[in-house]
């Protein structure tokens, strides 16, 4: 398909952190000569570089008409909160995602694209990146791995039973930009405000947590994987993520302030008190899957896909921050601002 014109292209959740990017550059490439954008809730003012459907996934919607006739179908549409009723986020991310590919194949859509997670591995090993061979069984304990490691297995059904839909599963690391600094605060922060986190200047100091490092990728640069995805004839699943990887001396670095040691149960008991008093929407059990999640190594997508992050994960975290201290967000109903006062 890199020499493919015309191309019609579907992406679900167009209107989230990575569907805004993913439209705008889709927008622009020359190959592709239209593009809808599907959402539960569409713009007040939709975007005009795309046509725009509003479909609820869960429920009765016809998805197969509005796949018909693309050349590739971008899978993004996924439901974070409310953490506390895993049986709606089931319903949504799981039964709506398995939706999304029977009508796939249902369409004869020849390529589809999903947005799997770093969140879909099993625990890796602490002295080396694992590449997209690692065991995709998430922890068990996290509704957020748990689902995206369940859909592994749907897909590798799927495969077996459609050779002729091409599948290409992206795997990225957290993902940041300036525009979705507010939705990341309301889904992880909750009801505190930024604050101190906001400005490094003003963080005293980093909690250093035993086996808390992760990666991070600038949603913009994972925009353009999915670009290069769908325009290749690659298949299978490749690993996104910046350097460096963030840990307390990193995070240290950037705060301008000095890692503390915490251990993990003290680490853990604050972070279930503050879920036990409904302060915080990040349940307990993510925080033990973020400390098992291993480095990924990009060497695939490297080769692949010719992708090369454009940012530093320490730019991206940088750029969060800020939207956080302006309360930046986008036309759209996941990403609208809030400004901080």
């Amino acid at each position: 398909m890199s020499n493919a014109a015309g191309m019609r292209v579907v992406v679900t959740g167009a209107t989230g952190n990575v569907g805004t990017s993913l439209v705008r550059l889709l927008s622009e490439d020359p190959r592709v000569d239209s593009l809808v954008g599907m959402a539960r809730r569409l713009p007040d003012e939709p975007p005009a570089q795309a046509e725009w459907v509003a479909v609820d996934l869960t429920a009765g919607s016809d998805l197969t008409k509005h796949f018909e006739g693309a050349d590739a179908v971008v899978h993004l549409a996924w439901k974070l909160q409310p953490a506390r009723d895993p049986a709606l986020t089931w319903r949504t991310n799981v039964l709506g995602s398995v939706r999304v590919f029977e009508s796939v194949a249902a369409a004869k859509v020849p390529t589809l694209v999903y947005a799997s997670s770093v969140g879909a591995y099993s625990p890796g090993p602490d002295d080396r990146a694992v590449d997209e061979s690692w065991p995709t069984h998430g922890w068990p304990e996290a509704a957020y791995c748990r689902e995206k490691a369940y859909l592994e297995r749907v897909l590798d059904t799927f495969e077996h039973e459609q050779p002729d839909i091409r599948v290409v599963r992206l795997r990225p690391a957290f993902l940041f930009k300036e525009e979705s600094a507010s939705q990341q605060r309301r889904m992880f922060a909750g009801r505190f405000k930024p604050g101190p986190l906001a400005r490094p200047e003003l963080l005293p100091f980093v909690p250093d947590v035993p086996g808390l490092r992760v990666q991070a990728l600038h949603t913009d640069d994972a925009a353009e994987a999915y670009r290069l995805a769908l325009l290749s004839e690659a298949r299978g699943a490749f690993n996104l993520a910046a350097e460096p990887p963030l840990d307390a001396e990193v995070l240290g670095e950037l705060f301008h302030s000095r890692p503390v040691r915490m251990p993990r149960r003290a680490a853990r008991s604050a972070v279930a008190a503050a879920w036990g008093l409904h302060l915080v929407p990040a349940s307990p059990q993510l925080f033990d899957a973020v400390l098992r999640l291993p480095l990924m190594d990009c060497t695939r997508a490297r080769h692949e896909l010719g992708w090369r992050p454009r940012y530093t994960a320490v730019e991206a975290v940088e750029e969060v921050l800020r939207g956080m201290r302006e309360g930046a967000g986008e036309e759209t109903a996941p990403l609208a601002g809030h400004k901080v006062g």
